[in-house]
């Protein structure tokens, strides 16, 4: 399939930048120019915030049962075009074909899911203490018109799970995509256009994320902030969010330990825990990184994870067989140059891996650290790329409290046949999703989010619906 150029979607309507500017998009499996995605400038956003205001309107008031119906027709067609879809995703982030199309797959799940929960948004009727002639009433209404940052390493999975809650509560949204990655979450703001959304309920936009945020977010207009991204960025825009009092959803970063007890199943575990870590190169925010081996099966554990690393096939993702595909641009290469340096300086052993592949693409070996410092880089910030870093411990305890180190508190996985261990691993690691003996599995009705510097709310689950939502009291009294 061939790549297109990629416009602004605003009122209804496909569109170029009203100056014209637009951007290139690379194929990082080969380095070169594929496309061009529309950059827009202030005018652009004026029509995008009219828009959704326009389209709010007119979505809040409609019956939950009519954008049902339109959320599952769109659902519908992800599903038909899921193919076709996935071809462009690979072109422009790299992913093989096959997790491509997947996520496309996925995303029409998301849409039903949350399609079907906007039925049962309910508010509820409260006894009055005193007079009973009061009628006491809890009515849940849509916050508002919403803002969506989304990055390029899921471009339809971070998209969907935040306008599939938004619009199933009845609010409209402006989705501000990566320009990296532009044309898969065209193809899914395309897929509700077809299906009937009226004009104005969704936009998307492209541009300068910083002039993007910095106007959309103060505007009074958008009643609501959903981000996902770096810690960094994120307490940013979390604070400007909050300097003008609207709320925010934050799905930010993550270093998910990996927490291999001494009664494991070193098998079950390598192949849980290494599927998730070299997925999508790494490039996964909920990504097994820092891998906490008890010392009487560490080596094994090694040898085992690097025989796997080693059976990889890594390559185009458009070609078949190809199980990881390239970093999705050049920015990643350096990291994990950096990283790799850093850590045997540090005194790490690379294990397998650890260098770039070719010279044409953003490919890097699938890299295994054992032996690592506390100290080493890669045991404090996340590499966001194909790299697995394993220390040893002694005690559960010493492991968990590695675990709950740093301050981010996204994700965590654990490898135990003990129910003993695995109930204080569930009350104690200190993140906001844990998989224990399997790899990750998020899914629409489950919570979806982090705690500590990995952000706040969630985007799954009912707990999702909650943040598009107004509770109001409402007291009526019969006179």
């Amino acid at each position: 399939m061939s790549y297109p150029n990629t416009q602004l979607f605003i009122d209804g309507q496909w569109q170029d930048a009203a100056d014209g500017k637009s951007l290139a998009v690379f194929n990082p499996a080969t380095g070169k120019e594929i496309g061009r995605v529309a950059h827009a400038g202030t005018a652009d956003l004026d029509r995008a915030l009219a828009a959704a205001q326009k389209g709010f309107e007119k979505w809040r008031d409609m019956p939950a049962i009519e954008r049902n119906k339109i959320m599952r027709k769109a659902a519908a067609l992800m599903r038909e075009r899921a193919g076709d879809i996935g071809m462009l995703l690979t072109q422009e982030q790299g992913k093989p074909l096959v997790e491509a199309k997947g996520e496309a797959l996925a995303a029409a799940d998301i849409i039903e899911w949350f399609a079907d929960e906007g039925l049962r948004v309910y508010g509820r009727i409260v006894p009055s203490r005193g007079n009973l002639a009061a009628r006491q009433m809890v009515l849940k209404d849509p916050v508002g018109p919403v803002a969506a940052f989304t990055p390029w390493n899921f471009p339809i999975n971070q998209v969907v799970r935040k306008l599939a809650a938004a619009l199933a509560t009845g609010c409209s949204m402006i989705v501000k995509a990566a320009e990296e990655t532009p044309a898969a979450p065209a193809e899914l703001i395309r897929a509700f256009a077809d299906a009937g959304l009226p004009a104005g309920v969704l936009g998307l936009v492209y541009g300068n994320p910083a002039d993007i945020s910095n106007y959309l977010i103060p505007h009074p207009v958008i009643r609501k902030i959903t981000f996902t991204g770096s810690t960094p960025v994120g307490k940013q825009l979390a604070a400007l969010a909050g300097k003008h009092m609207k709320r925010v959803t934050m799905e930010l970063g993550g270093h998910a330990p990996v927490i291999v007890a001494e009664d494991a199943d070193i098998a079950l575990a390598v192949k849980a825990a290494g599927a998730a870590k070299f997925r999508n190169a790494g490039q996964v925010c909920i990504s097994p990184t820092r891998f906490l081996v008890h010392e009487s099966i560490k080596n094994d554990f090694a040898q085992a994870l690097v025989k796997h690393a080693q059976g990889l096939k890594v390559g185009d993702g458009a070609v078949e067989g190809t199980q990881m595909g390239p970093l999705a641009n050049p920015r990643r290469l350096t990291a994990m140059a950096e990283f790799t340096q850093d850590a045997i300086k540090s005194g790490a052993t690379v294990a397998h891996g650890g260098e770039r592949i070719g010279s044409e693409g953003n490919f890097w070996q699938p890299t295994i650290f054992t032996d690592v410092p506390l100290e080493a880089k890669v045991f404090n910030d996340e590499p966001f790329g194909p790299m697995a870093a394993i220390r040893g411990f002694n005690t559960l305890d010493d492991a968990i409290s590695e675990a709950n180190r740093l301050p981010y508190g996204l994700a965590g996985y654990a490898f135990t046949k003990s129910l003993k261990n695995a109930d204080l691993l569930a009350r104690r690691v200190e993140v906001g999703m844990l998989w224990i003996n399997m790899p990750a599995m998020p899914s629409a009705e489950m919570p979806f989010g982090g705690i500590k510097d990995s952000g706040y709310g969630s985007e799954g689950g009912p707990e999702a619906m909650e943040a598009y939502l107004n509770a109001r009291a409402v007291t009526i009294m019969n006179v």
